[in-house]
């Protein structure tokens, strides 16, 4: 069974660490030198601080001290980097990644800096290696429990794909494969958008005192309807974004996680800014932020008309009102 190293010990990348170990694979955990708080949390505590579970026996922690030992043979490297930091982390270990190896991107998002998707980073700083994207609806918390969860691992050849990640399937932990890179990779960018403006009509409901439950169904299926849009044009295929992938991760961050919080937080009154800088002090990045200027982005290169998606950004950069989310029914 192929030998699994995950570099960086943020929450998703400690909870794959956490399945595979359970699963017998030969599993190390690399905490790189950003991660010295959770490091010590691990060892003091034996769980991650962000997870409700403790972290089994055989999995093998690492300081930023032992990267070559943490590396040693590693044939799958889980790259457990957020989308800004995926080509520093790459500089970091380059020199430790055999040529043969996968190294499979759990960042979701494009990179701040260049745009690029996070298979293009690291094509660029791994050229040798065979890249795999992870995508869908895998909530770390879950996941790290052992509770029913899936994933898509993407890769130009789903070959490959399949050949990385099979050794992780479970009854607890089911995964798909496929070639299309270029639309599970912009479903990531464009869930986080969607989880944001659910978010947002949360906190207005908070406010309102109403659960808006016609109003979020309509509007999810809008969000869904422009994400097809958008990964269609830009070169994926459309049951990508009907799977678990779009549709799918698109569902479950819009029920938890950090970017619903974020539009949560917005919608009941809290300046965007303000909000992201007091999320990012209490650890979470929010990485549909950048996002939504991603998106506006390439919809003005594609001529794409994306209300849902706009009416976000113009609350996220404009400071519009939040209320404008509703607008988009209209």
């Amino acid at each position: 069974m192929a030998r699994f190293t995950v570099f960086g010990a943020g929450a998703m990348g400690t909870a794959v660490a956490m399945h595979a170990a359970r699963r017998g694979i030969d599993t190390a955990l690399w905490a790189n030198p950003y991660d010295d708080k959770v490091l010590g949390h691990i060892r003091e505590e034996g769980r991650h601080p962000s997870l409700p579970e403790h972290l089994p026996t055989p999995l093998r922690i690492h300081g930023p001290e032992a990267l070559g030992e943490a590396a040693a043979g590693c044939e799958v490297a889980v790259m457990g980097a957020s989308s800004s930091g995926a080509r520093s982390l790459s500089e970091m270990v380059r020199e430790e990644i055999h040529d043969s190896a996968f190294v499979v991107s759990l960042g979701k998002g494009l990179e701040p800096e260049t745009g690029k998707r996070m298979s293009e980073v690291y094509a660029e700083e791994l050229p040798h290696a065979t890249v795999v994207a992870m995508a869908g609806p895998c909530l770390a918390a879950e996941l790290a429990q052992g509770l029913p969860s899936t994933a898509v691992w993407a890769s130009a050849n789903e070959i490959d794909a399949r050949k990385a990640g099979e050794p992780l399937v479970h009854r607890t932990f089911q995964l798909q494969f496929t070639d299309d890179v270029i639309g599970v990779e912009y479903c990531t960018v464009l869930k986080n958008v969607a989880a944001i403006g659910a978010g947002l009509l949360d906190g207005l409901g908070k406010v309102l005192d109403e659960d808006f439950k016609n109003a979020k169904a309509a509007l999810f299926t809008k969000a869904i309807h422009e994400i097809t849009e958008m990964i269609v044009a830009v070169g994926g295929r459309a049951e990508t974004a009907l799977g678990l992938a779009g549709l799918g991760d698109v569902l479950v961050t819009s029920l938890g996680g950090r970017n619903r919080l974020y539009g949560e937080l917005v919608g009941a009154g809290g300046h965007p800014d303000e909000v992201v800088r007091d999320l990012e002090r209490r650890g979470m990045t929010v990485e549909g932020v950048e996002s939504a200027k991603d998106v506006r982005r390439l919809a003005e290169e594609l001529h794409l008309d994306l209300p849902y998606h706009a009416a976000v950004e113009r609350v996220v950069f404009e400071a519009a009102d939040p209320n404008c989310i509703l607008e988009v029914l209209l």
